[in-house]
């Protein structure tokens, strides 16, 4: 059975391939902005992340199955007491990538060494070709819950997760934490949300993001007739069908979030998204932390050697640690 949603994706993506630059949605009306988000920067290629020790393990059976990788830090002077969890989910609009990018191996090596934390990256099965919604979210779950059940032998302090991701890795972890909460599992003491996509169609945005978006592509700022098709491809369904646990955006009652913090980037249309959602943890009662990264298109974790996406690391890895500390 040919599946619409994804074919009409694979089309669109492959004819942006073969134009590149030249294609309608790739154009941007200020060329010197895009210089700015897509040049490399001095020093770039010169990134190396740090050293953690890191194993590939299988989740699932058969079709049903996939991958995650465990990170733990090297350091075999430390006193042995459990560490902290920080679970990750890569992005990729929901149909690509994979644990090797920079979204996903250099934020969770980076972590991992920086916070002392055990870092679990989630591989889920990507929206291609028949499969669609709820089928990530419940790779996340099922990799949050492994985690849960092992945390003896992983070395960690289930009283001390952090879940996040980033993209549409955010999107899956916003919706997991409403359904963890709903199914009575053990949540997650915070979580982080890098540049996530909530909300099923973009919000209204503000005038600073607006003079923003008109200086860029249609592609970089998620134009309807760029984003409408990632979303649809995820749910394998209209917009308007959206449920709650895949665009937390919609939901009714978000009070059940932990502390949370929304890492925006500056040219980003994505951006309306999350800083609407961070008005609505707050209107729960949710202590959120929102701020925009200067300088930077969507997903600067792509590009782990920029100075932004090193800061970010920081920044990341502080939260966690100062989420994830031990009780004084």
């Amino acid at each position: 059975m040919t599946d619409e949603y994804w074919m009409r994706l694979v089309a669109e993506y492959a004819a942006m391939v073969q134009l590149g630059a030249e294609h309608p949605y790739a154009i941007f009306p200020d060329p010197s902005l895009r210089s700015l988000l897509e040049d490399p920067v001095d020093g770039e290629a010169d990134y190396t992340p740090p050293h953690v020790l890191a194993r590939d393990l299988s989740l699932g059976e058969g079709s049903d199955s996939f991958e995650i990788r465990v990170y733990t830090p090297d350091a075999v002077d430390r006193p042995v007491s459990p560490r902290p969890l920080f679970v990750w989910v890569h992005g990729g609009a929901w149909a690509f990538g994979d644990l090797e990018g920079g979204e996903s191996d250099m934020v969770s090596r980076e972590v991992a060494a920086r916070a002392d934390a055990v870092v679990i990256s989630v591989d889920y099965r990507l929206a291609r070709d028949g499969v669609h919604f709820p089928v990530p979210l419940d790779d996340v779950i099922t990799a949050y819950r492994w985690a849960v059940a092992n945390r003896e032998e992983l070395g960690i302090d289930a009283s001390r997760i952090v879940l996040g991701g980033a993209s549409a890795g955010g999107n899956l972890a916003a919706g997991a934490i409403l359904r963890l909460a709903d199914e009575g599992d053990v949540m997650p003491v915070a979580a982080v949300l890098a540049y996530p996509t909530v909300h099923p169609l973009l919000p209204p945005a503000s005038a600073e993001l607006q003079a923003c978006l008109e200086r860029m592509s249609p592609a970089a700022r998620f134009a309807p007739e760029v984003l409408t098709p990632i979303v649809e491809n995820y749910l394998g369904a209209p917009v308007d069908d959206a449920h709650p646990y895949a665009m937390a955006g919609v939901a009714a009652d978000l009070s059940a979030f932990p502390s949370t913090y929304i890492m925006n980037c500056e040219f980003d249309g994505l951006r309306a998204s999350g800083e609407r959602f961070a008005e609505q943890l707050r209107e729960a009662g949710v202590e959120v932390r929102s701020e925009t990264v200067p300088g930077v298109g969507h997903a600067h974790f792509a590009r782990p050697g920029l100075p932004q996406a090193r800061q970010s690391h920081a920044d990341l890895a502080a939260w966690v640690s100062a989420r994830a500390a031990l009780p004084v």
